[in-house]
């Protein structure tokens, strides 16, 4: 922001590709989450989905879901406000829900491929936001420092 604060120059280092990729990345989410709920289901109908694993996956995607509205909200706010702390926190999120993607891809118990390609767009969205965050982590560091 170009709010003058004790210690920070009055110049915009707020990436706008950032921004369009958290925006795109959370409407990519909201399908992503509905198709893999929407997947679970058919495989739990169509195959014999052990009663566990079923369970374990439709809580892991939960938690998937909630850690991503926080990933966005964190990199939106630490975007917005040029906050070291909060795209750093967004970037270890990023970490997280990057880790439950590759589960969905490789170690879920029945992998179809819906499943592939729609995770192979997930992670190729959080590496790319990943790789953006942490430029726009080190313009703001190097800036505020």
């Amino acid at each position: 922001m170009a709010i003058g604060r004790a210690g920070r120059n009055a110049s915009v280092l707020s990436s706008v590709f950032l921004q369009i990729l958290l925006c795109l990345s959370a409407f990519y989410s909201l399908f992503y989450f509905l198709a893999s709920l929407c997947l679970i289901i058919y495989k739990s109908q169509v195959l014999s989905y052990p009663d566990s694993d079923l369970a374990l996956d439709v809580c892991l995607l939960l938690l998937m879901a909630a850690l991503d509205i926080l990933r966005v909200y964190l990199g939106v706010r630490g975007n917005l406000q040029e906050s070291e702390k909060y795209v750093g926190a967004n970037l270890i999120v990023t970490g997280t829900t990057l880790l439950l993607a590759v589960y969905f891809l490789v170690w879920q118990s029945y992998v179809l491929r819906a499943d592939v390609i729609v995770n192979s767009i997930l992670l190729c969205l959080y590496a790319l936001t990943g790789v953006v965050g942490f430029g726009a982590l080190a313009r703001f560091t190097s800036a505020y420092s």
